[in-house]
């Protein structure tokens, strides 16, 4: 999703406008950070990717990426944000608008405006981009590699929720905008398979539920979702429409370790969410079917499994430290490619320090590894990251309420 600097700013500022217009306004918000990278990578990966460890953009095969040891500067992690907070007779009506300048997607490897969330909430109703309900974004660990753990359900998507109850202890359902990848695997050449277009004729539906107490919390997620594909060829013998279920289950918490440490861990199994994950491939494998002439060709949600375990420790008021490892594995299909995406492991360890308020810096030691479905090759990634980060937040206008 992109939108033009010219549109950010006239969005932004018309926010303001509306909204200093309004006595009833509580208050309006704008926080962000800017922040620099500076690392070097002892290993090859896909260039598009050069400031973070995603283990399916590691190499498929020997020199896909060109030669080991690159050193990389970036400031895509920089941040910025708008939030409102308005009274009014339904409750409180809460937006946030935020963006950053890590472009993926068609501006994969560029520097540039990319929005993270387009989201207005009153009562117990809320509508936009945000966090999907099937993820928990606090288990994301105390680090500075932008990406994160490959086993953590992370995706912010288009939904409708409704939260029946908030606060520490929270229950949220929510209808999300459907869309899944597909691999033609070993028939991608396929004539038939080009005619193939994906359908979803209904909106994937998400829930969560958190128990919070003085431990910490524990919370399960889940997730179903209806994959549809039509074959538009036309042709009267070969037909290769057809659906899949896809559904998962996300169970996370936070401990509570003494008053300086928090473990964050996260088990997470289905089949047909891998583009819910923050590091997976593809949510739909195809496979040959030989005895079925009129249908050799069918597609199957693949099973996926995610793990993540962090302990964060503070040292002390200005030192901290996160250690922790991630992993994420598929089950793919008979007819998927040799060098296809099977298995990510992921660890990190660093030392943080905050000489100041919203000011960090701090270095991190982090790895990343891949391997592939069947041809037995493995590509890893040892990386050392310097990040410097300067924080921000201003009370824009405030007024009390009559």
């Amino acid at each position: 999703m992109r939108l033009k600097p010219l549109l950010i700013v006239a969005l932004l500022f018309g926010s303001i406008h509306a909204m200093s217009q309004d006595d009833s306004l509580k208050s309006m918000d704008i926080y962000g950070f800017v922040m620099t990278d500076a690392g070097y990578n002892a290993n090859a990966i896909d260039p598009n990717w050069y400031d973070v460890i995603r283990t399916t953009k590691l190499p498929a095969y020997k020199n896909q990426y060109g030669p080991d040891g690159n050193t990389y500067f970036s400031v895509r992690q920089t941040r910025f944000g708008v939030k409102g907070y308005t009274h009014t007779p339904l409750g409180l009506l809460y937006t946030q608008f935020e963006w950053e300048l890590f472009g993926t997607g068609v501006d994969a490897g560029q520097t540039t405006l990319r929005l993270r969330h387009a989201y207005g909430e009153i009562g117990k109703f809320g509508v936009g981009q945000y966090w999907s309900p099937f993820m928990d974004i606090d288990v994301f660990p105390n680090t500075v590699e932008y990406w994160g753990p490959p086993g953590m359900a992370f995706f912010r998507n288009i939904q409708i929720r409704y939260m029946p109850i908030k606060g520490a202890t929270r229950l949220t359902i929510a209808l999300e905008r459907p869309g899944a990848s597909a691999d033609q695997g070993i028939y991608a050449e396929h004539i038939a398979i080009q005619n193939v277009k994906p359908h979803f004729d209904l909106p994937d539906l998400s829930a969560e539920y958190r128990y919070a107490g003085n431990f910490g919390y524990l919370e399960l997620a889940g997730i179903v979702r209806k994959i549809g594909w039509k074959d538009l060829s036309g042709s009267p013998t070969v037909n290769l429409s057809g659906t899949a279920t896809g559904w998962g289950l996300n169970f996370s918490t936070n401990i509570n370790l003494g008053k300086t440490s928090v473990f964050r861990g996260q088990y997470l199994y289905g089949e047909g969410i891998e583009n819910y994950m923050n590091d997976a491939t593809i949510d739909v494998g195809v496979e040959g079917d030989s005895t079925n002439t009129a249908k050799p060709i069918k597609g199957k949600a693949l099973p996926v499994q995610g793990i993540v375990a962090f302990l964060d420790n503070n040292w002390n008021s200005k030192l901290s430290t996160s250690i922790g490892y991630s992993s994420v594995n598929i089950d793919n299909t008979s007819g998927t490619a040799a060098n296809a995406f099977k298995h990510g492991d992921y660890a990190i360890v660093n030392l943080l320090y905050t000489p100041v308020k919203n000011f960090m810096f701090g270095i991190e030691l982090q790895y990343g590894k891949r391997t592939n479905f069947k041809d037995d090759f493995t590509s890893d990634i040892t990386k050392v990251q310097l990040s410097f980060k300067y924080s921000f937040s201003h009370t824009l206008y405030k007024t009390e309420n009559k």
